[in-house]
């Protein structure tokens, strides 16, 4: 795609139709200036078919703001939107309406609250917030989804996939299979998840980190079917990269030959001073593979070379090896503690698709609209109770309990204050059987989890390093439950809705039922 086609498909026309056709209609009956409020969130974790998530981490943000930084009404999208014509004939989209889109230039009127990247979020807690015109706030919503439901998708995956992995390397491997280039907001999603490193060079270079890869089976083969061997294609490897040396030992049988030959290299580096980067099994029983591996290259003095293991690797995978290491290790001589210690992961297709659940059902809805100066909530309803909506403008907080760990959060309307009562009683957001009481006394601290990003179309945020979000990460998952942690059937945590909220939420159901 050239330069200006590519400027005019990302850029403040990467949109839906549909959201073009509101906005004129709000332009037409006088409604496009008028405040309103929008929320982003999503219903449900991923289910992944035979496991499901019992947590997300939040990622994408920086991304759509600095899309709707530089998002602007171009005379050129306007030209676009000009030569649109109707069945009759006619122009769609009006002179004045875009005159109108033309003054406005692009989002400058919005005021913007988020969950900032790298935390631990659930179902129905708005991660977004957007206030402002509304015909703009509605023409926001696409880019807006788009980048923030992909990249917690994959966050949320890379996280489970390195609670599996116990502590070991997590490299990520799925530029190849990536959504074109999509690929690189799957990448930049897998770091904040739990990515150690990725594979993909010119993502890393902008994140800061040094891309990993090793050797891909061709290059064996292009020694062998010249009349070489396997052993000069690991030593031609070796003399080129002496300190980065992982050898891909799989192409002609592991440990018969993979694994013999790569010892012969390492040990003739060894004796040069350079210290081997490690073996990579990338086929086979890899957990069996894995223990063979360790026991070979124990006995040759190389009991720390690490291990990297490929192949559709995913969180219930890496689970799966681990216990089998766990179990057969021994009987082979083989430590089991520092076998897993010293494993690496390399996770492609799996990680950055979400294989098992290719898309969160992230939402954007209105909740709220200025009528005559005062705020009007809105609801929508639905036959499914988990489809209707919380209305009014919210904030949502976090409660932790006497262990220090998250044992609820709190959704309430925007002037409430749950830190100054006594006691909290929390309402399911769809069952008005189910509620709970907590005392302030069972509650050591009410977190505050939307902040400021925009006001007024201005950027008021820094949006945090990788590393910050890394470690933020960290911090939310120690302070979950472990059962909400579970990798399968995990427990559920608690989700809930203010006394005041739900009020108004049942007194907006009533009236529009009635």
């Amino acid at each position: 795609m050239k330069a200006d086609a590519r400027r005019t498909a990302e850029g403040v026309l990467f949109t839906d139709q549909y959201q073009l056709s509101m906005a004129q209609l709000y332009f037409r009956y006088g409604l496009h200036e008028t405040t309103a409020q929008f929320d982003h969130f999503f219903r449900r974790y991923p289910d992944y078919g035979a496991h499901e998530a019992g947590f997300c981490i939040n990622a994408g943000l920086e991304w759509f703001l600095d899309w709707m930084q530089e998002a602007r009404f171009r005379n050129e999208d306007l030209a676009h939107l000009r030569s649109q014509r109707n069945r009759a004939g006619e122009a769609v989209f009006g002179e004045d309406f875009l005159s109108y889109l033309g003054k406005m230039g692009g989002f400058d009127g919005l005021s913007i609250r988020a969950i900032p990247e790298g935390r631990v979020v659930h179902p129905h807690v708005p991660l977004t917030t957007v206030r402002g015109p509304l015909a703009m706030a509605q023409l926001v919503e696409t880019a807006l989804l788009n980048a923030l439901n992909y990249q917690t998708l994959v966050a949320t995956k890379a996280a489970r996939i390195r609670e599996s992995a116990r502590g070991g390397t997590v490299l990520e491997f799925g530029l190849r299979r990536g959504q074109e280039r999509g690929a690189n907001a799957g990448t930049r999603a897998a770091l904040i998840g739990g990515a150690d490193f990725t594979s993909n060079v010119g993502l890393s270079h902008v994140l800061g980190y040094p891309p990993k890869g090793t050797h891909a089976h061709s290059m064996v083969q292009v020694f062998m079917a010249l009349g070489q061997s396997e052993l000069d294609a690991f030593r031609a490897y070796a003399a080129v990269y002496p300190d980065e040396c992982t050898l891909l030992v799989d192409t002609i049988d592991t440990l018969e030959s993979g694994v013999p030959n790569a010892i012969i290299v390492f040990e003739e580096l060894r004796t040069k001073g350079h210290t081997p980067g490690g073996v990579r099994l990338d086929s086979g029983d890899l957990a069996y593979l894995a223990i063979q591996t360790a026991r070979m290259l124990d006995a040759a003095g190389f009991n720390a070379v690490p291990i990297v293991l490929s192949s559709d690797l995913d969180e219930l995978v890496i689970w799966q090896i681990i216990t089998q290491i766990a179990e057969e290790a021994n009987r082979y001589g083989v430590d089991a503690d520092n076998l897993v210690k010293r494993l690496t992961y390399g996770v492609g297709t799996r990680l950055v698709t979400s294989h098992g659940e290719g898309a969160l059902g992230g939402v954007y809805k209105l909740v709220a609209i200025d009528k005559g100066g005062d705020w009007a909530a809105a609801i929508k309803l639905a036959d499914s109770p988990g489809k209707m909506t919380n209305p009014g403008n919210k904030r949502a907080w976090r409660i932790y309990d006497t262990r220090g760990l998250a044992t609820a959060d709190l959704i309430g309307l925007e002037d409430e204050e749950p830190q100054a009562l006594s006691r909290l009683v929390l309402h399911h957001p769809s069952d008005y059987t189910r509620s709970r009481t907590l005392d302030q006394r069972d509650i050591t601290t009410i977190e505050a989890l939307l902040i400021d990003v925009v006001r007024d179309g201005k950027l008021v945020y820094q949006s945090p390093s990788i590393e910050a979000m890394r470690a933020q990460r960290n911090a939310d998952i120690q302070r979950l439950d472990l059962g909400v942690r579970r990798l399968v059937n995990p427990h559920i945590y608690h989700v809930s809705l203010s006394e005041q909220l739900w009020a108004l939420k049942q007194k907006l159901v009533d009236e529009l039922e009635g």
